[in-house]
C-alpha cells in the first residue's frame, strides 16, 4: 500500500511539473504575440541631393566627405535640437559638429562657395548661354566648352588653361603655383605628380568649376595648416558644401577686452608679415577684406577664415601677368561675377597693399578706445597714417615694428590664450 502511494505521488508531481512547463510556454508565446519587442528606430535625417548640391555634380566641388554626412558623423548644429531638421538652404554657412569615433565631437564650418541664389543664377546662365534653354545638364553643357576640351587634352595645368578665370589667386599665375594645385588637390587620391594623368574627366571638371566660382577650398588644400600656413584645416567637400575647421569671425571680438584686442592685432600683423615673406617665396595679397576675412579658433589663434579674395604672386619664378596678354573670357569667367569686372593688375601690387586695407577696415574697429593715454593716441595716429597709405614700401616694416612694440606690453599671458599658454610664462617673447 505504501509503495502504491509513493508511486502515485511521483506521478502527480511529474504531471504538475508538465502542466507548469506548458503554462509557462503558453504565456510566453501569448506575450510574444500580443506585444512583440519593437525595434529601436534610429532618427533619420533627410538631406536630399538638392540641399548638398549633389544633383549639380560634376559642376560641384567634390564628394570626398559625403559618407560622413550620410553616416551622421557630420551634423548641423540644429540637429542637436528636438526638431532634428536641416537648416534653410539659402544660408551661406552653417555651424556643424564633426566626429571620427562617434564619441568626441568638434566644431566645424559648413559653407557654400557662394549663396544658393548666386549658384542657381549661375546654373541658369550656363544653360541659357551654352544650350539656349532654361534648364539643362550642367555637366553636359560645360563639357562641350572650348576651355574644358583644352583641359581634357592637357597633360599639365598651364597658365593658358586658367586665363580669364575670376579668382584673384589666378590673376598672376606661375607654373610653380599651378603645379602645386595639381599635386595637392585633395578631392582625388594623392599622386604627388605635377601631371594630370591621375585626374579623371570628372575630376578635371570639378577642379575647373571650383577655381571658377571660389578658390577658397583650393587655397586651404595647397597651403595646409599643418605646414604652418594661416588657414583653417580643409576636411572635405560634398556637392557644393565645404567642411573646414571652425573659427569665430573677427567681428565677434570688436568688443573684446583690451588684452584680447592687443593679442589679436599682433597676430593679424604677424599673418600679414608671413604673407609677404615666407620660405616658399609666394607673396599673398588681399583684393578685399572685411570682418569675416579673419577668424579666431577656440584656443585664441587667429587664421584667415575666408581666402576667396587672396591673390598670389610668385617672387621666385615670376608670373605671366594677365594684363600683358589678350584677355580671354568665357562662361567660366562669369559664373559668379560680372564679366566686365575690373581686376587689379599684377604689376601694381605693392607690399603695403594688404596692410593699408587692414588699417582702414579692421584694426580701428578692433583697437578703438581700448587703451589708456598716451598709448591710445599713438595707436590711433599710426592707424590714420597707415590707412592713408605709405609714401613708399621701405617704411612698411619699420611702421609695423613700431606698432608691434606699442601692442606687445598690452597683451597678457593667461589661459584665455591657449595657443601660447603656458609657453608665454617661460619665454621672453611675451
Amino acid at each position: 500500500m505504501g509503495h502504491w502511494i509513493c508511486c502515485f505521488c511521483i506521478r502527480v508531481a511529474e504531471l504538475l511539473m508538465l502542466l507548469l512547463v506548458l503554462a509557462l510556454n503558453c504565456n510566453s508565446s501569448t506575450a510574444a504575440t500580443a506585444s512583440p519587442t519593437a525595434p529601436r528606430v534610429k532618427p533619420s535625417y533627410s538631406f536630399g541631393r538638392t540641399f548638398l548640391g549633389l544633383d549639380k555634380c560634376s559642376a560641384c566641388i567634390g564628394t570626398s566627405i559625403c559618407k560622413k554626412f550620410f553616416k551622421e558623423e557630420i551634423r548641423f548644429d540644429t540637429w542637436l535640437s528636438s526638431h532634428l531638421k536641416l537648416p534653410p538652404s539659402y544660408l551661406l554657412s552653417y555651424l556643424g559638429n564633426y566626429t571620427d569615433d562617434t564619441k568626441s565631437w568638434r566644431m566645424v564650418d559648413i559653407t557654400r562657395l557662394t549663396t544658393k541664389y548666386q549658384h542657381d543664377r549661375a546654373d541658369k546662365r550656363i544653360c541659357i548661354s551654352l544650350l539656349k534653354t532654361k534648364t539643362c545638364s550642367l555637366e553636359h553643357a560645360l563639357r562641350r566648352t572650348h576651355r574644358f576640351q583644352k583641359w581634357l587634352q592637357a597633360k599639365r595645368l598651364t597658365p593658358d588653361l586658367v586665363q580669364g578665370l575670376p579668382s584673384p589667386m589666378l590673376r598672376c599665375p606661375s607654373q610653380r603655383l599651378l603645379d602645386r594645385i595639381i599635386r595637392r588637390y585633395a578631392e582625388v587620391p594623392d599622386a604627388g605628380s605635377i601631371y594630370m594623368d591621375h585626374l579623371t574627366d570628372q575630376d578635371k571638371l570639378r577642379l575647373l568649376y571650383t577655381l571658377s566660382v571660389n578658390s577658397h577650398p583650393i587655397l586651404l588644400q595647397i597651403f595646409p595648416d599643418v605646414e604652418g600656413w594661416p588657414f583653417p584645416r580643409y576636411l572635405g567637400s560634398c556637392g557644393r558644401l565645404v567642411v573646414s575647421a571652425s573659427t569665430r569671425p573677427l567681428r565677434d571680438f570688436y568688443g573684446a577686452d583690451p588684452e584680447v584686442a592687443a593679442d589679436l592685432a599682433l597676430q593679424l600683423l604677424a599673418v600679414l608679415r608671413s604673407m609677404g615673406t615666407n620660405d616658399l617665396n609666394y607673396f599673398f595679397y588681399f583684393t578685399h577684406v572685411n570682418a569675416g576675412t579673419f577668424g579666431v579658433f577656440s584656443n585664441g589663434h587667429l587664421f584667415i577664415r575666408d581666402a576667396s579674395t587672396l591673390g598670389i604672386i610668385d617672387k621666385e619664378e615670376g608670373n605671366q601677368p594677365i594684363d600683358s596678354q589678350q584677355e580671354y573670357k568665357d562662361i567660366f569667367s562669369c559664373l559668379t561675377v560680372d564679366c566686365q569686372s575690373a581686376f587689379v593688375s599684377c604689376g601694381s601690387i605693392r607690399e603695403k597693399h594688404s596692410l593699408v586695407m587692414v588699417c582702414q577696415e579692421l584694426l580701428p574697429k578692433l583697437l578703438k578706445g581700448k587703451f589708456l593715454q598716451p598709448v591710445q593716441e599713438k595707436i590711433d595716429s599710426f592707424l590714420q597714417h597707415c590707412a592713408s597709405g605709405f609714401v613708399d614700401d621701405q617704411g612698411i616694416n619699420k611702421a609695423i615694428a613700431e606698432l608691434v612694440e606699442l601692442l606687445k606690453p598690452l597683451r597678457s599671458c593667461d589661459s584665455r590664450f591657449a595657443y601660447r599658454y603656458p609657453d608665454c610664462k617661460y619665454s621672453d617673447k611675451y
